[in-house]
């Protein structure tokens, strides 16, 4: 049985751009100045989600060493459809702590040039309530007005396979 070429090529060439595909549908980070990020800054995030499959939220963090605690916490405000879409449960907010070190002080994450880049799953398997653009809001939740060390922080939505 003779094949044929053309099909093979256009066969192997699907495959290798189906499985390139990422299944990241959001990525965004805001940045701070050398001061840091203040205890009253309110970080928001916007996006748009077309469909109601599962997805997993990941919160991303990135620091240098000059970052003087070994965790953090944050308060996380839920995704929520955005205000023109009619808010719902704005005022659904989480208080989260990871760790950036473990007991000896040895920082986790990975990282290069100076920048640590820690990412912390959020939620697994969330479904959002319907297609629109939602909001996520991070506000930092230490003692310290200024907290130094932080140089980006970050959502990430991902398709579940």
């Amino acid at each position: 049985m003779k094949r044929n070429p053309i099909i093979i090529v256009l066969l192997l060439s699907s495959l290798w751009l189906a499985g390139c595909r990422s299944n990241t549908e959001y990525i965004g980070f805001q940045s701070f100045t050398t001061s840091g990020w203040n205890q009253d800054s309110v970080l928001t995030f916007r996006f748009d989600i077309q469909d109601s499959c599962a997805y997993n939220i990941y919160i991303h963090m990135r620091h240098t060493e000059r970052y003087p605690y070994q965790n953090m916490w944050l308060f996380v405000q839920r995704p929520a459809l955005s205000e023109e879409m009619g808010m719902v449960d704005p005022g659904m907010t989480d208080t989260i702590e990871f760790y950036l070190a473990d007991d000896r002080g040895r920082w986790l994450g990975n990282g290069k040039n100076g920048i640590l880049s820690m990412p912390v799953i959020y939620e697994e398997q969330y479904r959002f309530a319907a297609p629109g653009t939602y909001e996520m809001r991070l506000k930092q939740g230490m003692r310290s007005e200024w907290l130094t060390g932080v140089k980006d922080m970050g959502i990430e939505i991902q398709r579940v396979p």
